[in-house]
C-alpha cells in the first residue's frame, strides 16, 4: 500500500480563497474590512518568518494588516498596555501574540488580556473553556486545520477510533476535543504512555503532535489509517516531521507530508478565525 498524500497547500489555498470572498461579502453588506493585529516582540528569526507569512496572507485576503513590533527588552507593563490598546480598538478584529515571547515576559498574562472575541489563535482560557464545553468560540488554528483536512478528504470521524500523540494546550488537547466534538473515540498519548506503538495501532485516525522527530514508524500504524503529522523539524536533509513519512506511507491509506501538509492550514485557519471574529463584532452573523 502506498498512502495518498494529503495536500495541505491545496486545501489551504481554497480556505484562503473562501475567506477573501467572505471579506468581499462583508464589505458589500456594509461592514468594514477585518483587521488583524499581529504582535511580535523581539527579533527571533523563526517568529519573524511566521509573522511575515501571516501578514502577507492577511493583506492578500483583503484584511487590514495592523502589525505591531516591540523591542526585545520591552517591559511587561508596556507590552500589556499595547495589548489593552488593541483590545479596545474597534478597527482590530483579531489579536495574535507571536509566541514565544522573550523570557523575561509573562506571556500567559499577556494572552489573558486578549478579549475572547479577538483571540484568533484560540488560546485564551475563555476560548479553551468554550471548546471544552462544546460551545461556540474561536478555535485553535492548527487543530482546526487538521479537521478541515480530514473533512476535505471525507475521512469518517463519527465512531472512528482516534489517537492524538501529544497533550500540549496549543495542539494536543484542543485536537482531542475537536475530534470528540465530531463523535470520535479519542485517546491522548504522551511521554508516560506505556507501549506507545500498541496504542497508536488502534487508531483509524492518528494525529501526531509530539515534537519529536521521527517518533512514529510503520510499527505504530494500523493498515489503512489516516496519519496526520503536525510536527516540523529542520534537519540535515531539510524539513521533516514527527512521523517517518516514507515508511509509514507503505502502511497508511492517507498521510500528510512535511512540509506541505498541516503547516499551510494554520495560517489559513487564522484568516478564517479573523473573518469570523469581524462578522461577530459587526453584528452580521448569528451569535454576535
Amino acid at each position: 500500500m502506498t498512502a495518498q498524500l494529503i495536500d495541505g497547500a491545496a486545501v489551504a489555498r481554497q480556505v484562503r480563497e473562501d475567506v477573501a470572498k467572505g471579506v468581499a461579502e462583508l464589505l458589500a453588506a456594509g461592514g468594514t474590512a477585518p483587521g488583524l493585529a499581529t504582535v511580535l516582540i523581539g527579533h527571533d528569526p523563526a517568529s519573524e518568518v511566521y509573522i511575515r507569512n501571516k501578514r502577507r496572507a492577511c493583506t492578500t485576503a483583503g484584511m487590514a494588516d495592523l502589525h505591531q513590533h516591540l523591542p526585545a527588552d520591552v517591559d511587561q507593563a508596556t507590552a500589556a498596555a499595547l495589548i489593552d490598546q488593541l483590545a479596545a480598538d474597534p478597527a482590530v478584529s483579531g489579536i495574535l501574540l507571536q509566541l514565544p515571547t522573550p523570557g523575561h515576559l509573562d506571556s500567559e498574562e499577556l494572552l489573558s488580556r486578549i478579549p475572547d472575541g479577538k483571540d484568533v489563535d484560540g488560546l485564551t482560557v475563555a476560548n479553551a473553556g468554550l471548546l471544552a464545553q462544546g460551545r461556540s468560540g474561536l478555535r485553535p488554528c492548527t487543530p482546526s486545520g487538521v479537521i478541515a483536512l480530514l473533512d476535505h478528504h471525507d475521512v469518517p470521524l463519527s465512531g472512528a477510533e482516534a489517537v492524538v500523540v501529544g497533550r500540549s494546550v496549543l495542539v494536543g488537547k484542543p485536537m482531542a476535543q475537536l475530534l470528540l466534538e465530531r463523535h470520535a473515540t479519542v485517546t491522548i498519548c504522551h511521554s508516560r504512555t506505556r507501549d506507545l506503538a500498541a496504542v497508536c495501532r488502534r487508531a483509524d485516525v492518528l494525529v501526531v503532535a509530539a515534537g519529536i522527530p521521527g517518533l512514529i514508524g510503520p510499527d505504530a500504524v494500523k493498515p489503512g489509517a489516516t496519519v496526520i503529522d503536525v510536527g516540523i523539524h529542520r534537519g540535515e536533509t531539510g524539513l521533516h516531521g514527527d512521523v517517518d513519512t516514507a515508511a509509514v506511507a507503505e502502511v497508511a491509506a492517507r498521510i500528510t507530508p512535511v512540509p506541505g501538509g498541516v503547516g499551510p492550514m494554520t495560517i489559513a485557519m487564522l484568516l478564517a478565525n479573523t473573518l469570523t471574529a469581524a462578522r461577530r463584532q459587526q453584528g452580521l452573523v448569528d451569535g454576535a
